[in-house]
């Protein structure tokens, strides 16, 4: 454990930052968890809503630093093509 001061709130700072970033990175697989589902269902309506709700929760991810921009881009790029490709 650390004796300095801003050591410790380092720690404390870094912990919330971590639990941030967990949670948001979460979010953004359960919305592209459910843009898969709909494709596979073969649902295409679904799936464009779905895809909706999952590029907003990619970008807001990546505008609060928790993903590149280009693996934001290259994760919305993914999904977009994958919902394109449905009948």
């Amino acid at each position: 454990m650390a004796n300095i001061k801003s050591a410790k709130k380092r720690i404390l700072v870094a912990e919330l930052r971590a639990a941030r970033n967990k949670a948001i990175k979460s979010k953004v697989k359960t919305a592209s968890k459910k843009v898969e589902l709909a494709i596979t269902a073969g649902n295409k309506e679904d799936a464009v809503l779905k895809l909706r709700e999952a590029v907003s929760a990619i970008n807001k991810a990546k505008s609060k630093g928790v993903y590149h921009r280009n693996n934001a881009a290259r994760k919305v790029s993914k999904l977009t093509k994958a919902v394109n490709a449905i009948a």
